[in-house]
């Protein structure tokens, strides 16, 4: 699950329209948050955006592949899906997915200490 911090950085870049944008190591990945909503993430250079009922149809219509995080069990997926090469370098087009993906994801709860 190798991460380059060059594609982080360049998906950040990409991403600033969106205002409030942090990663977050996780797993030998990395979580990509807007504010307290976790919409995507990055694992093996590929990066994922939440898909719901709402966008799951432009992901498949798009052949995206759905993240497995585990490679022995291929058959276990997570709502995140990979986005297309074409709109990781259009950072409109970008944008507008993720505002969707923004949209459908729910608020990180907050850790009472």
């Amino acid at each position: 699950m190798a991460v380059s911090q060059d594609l982080v950085d360049y998906v950040l870049d990409q991403l600033r329209g969106l205002g409030n944008v942090r990663p977050k190591r996780m797993f030998g990945g990395v979580g990509i948050y807007a504010g307290e909503r976790f919409f995507a993430l990055i694992s093996d250079d590929t990066l994922y955006f939440k898909a719901g009922a709402e966008n799951r149809e432009q992901f498949l219509q798009r052949d995206c592949k759905p993240f497995q995080p585990f490679a022995n069990k291929p058959q276990y997926s997570m709502s995140y899906y990979s986005i297309p090469v074409d709109v990781l370098e259009d950072a409109e087009e970008l944008l507008r997915w993720a505002r969707r993906s923004v949209a459908i994801a729910s608020p990180q709860k907050k850790r009472r200490s």
